[in-house]
């Protein structure tokens, strides 16, 4: 499974990968990202799941790992779910790259011009 990360560099510029389907990151990657300890992470983890909003079998999986072992990986969704559940100030600068990504998205806008030597419309 080709997967990428959310990273965050040392000046608190957030990455967010343009490949959003393959976003998944281990407990370790969320906690570094979130600069929060494990039992924290767990604990909005656990919140988000007993919410109902987001069920375990749509947003995690188990990778194998080189070493044989396996580890817990969990989607974007509950990447943003987190980011809105934890207060720290590394979730707020990923809230706020998801959602400057989210509004700030430009899409083409396509405008007809009709050159015509008549006018169409006869007032």
């Amino acid at each position: 499974m080709k997967r990428t990360t959310i990273t965050m560099d040392g000046y608190g510029r957030v990455a967010v990968p343009s490949d959003t389907a393959n976003v998944w990151m281990s407990e370790m990657e969320l906690v570094k990202l979130f600069y929060v300890i494990a039992p924290i992470l767990r604990a909005a983890i656990r919140a988000v799941h007993k919410s109902g909003v987001l069920k375990p079998y749509e947003v995690e999986r188990r990778i194998k790992l080189t070493n044989g072992y396996y580890s817990e990986v969990y989607s974007l969704s509950m990447v943003v779910a987190l980011a809105f559940r934890i207060n720290t100030s590394n979730a707020v600068m990923v809230r706020n790259a998801l959602l400057e990504r989210l509004c700030l998205r430009k899409e083409r806008q396509i405008l007809l011009f009709s050159m015509g030597s008549r006018p169409s419309c006869r007032c």
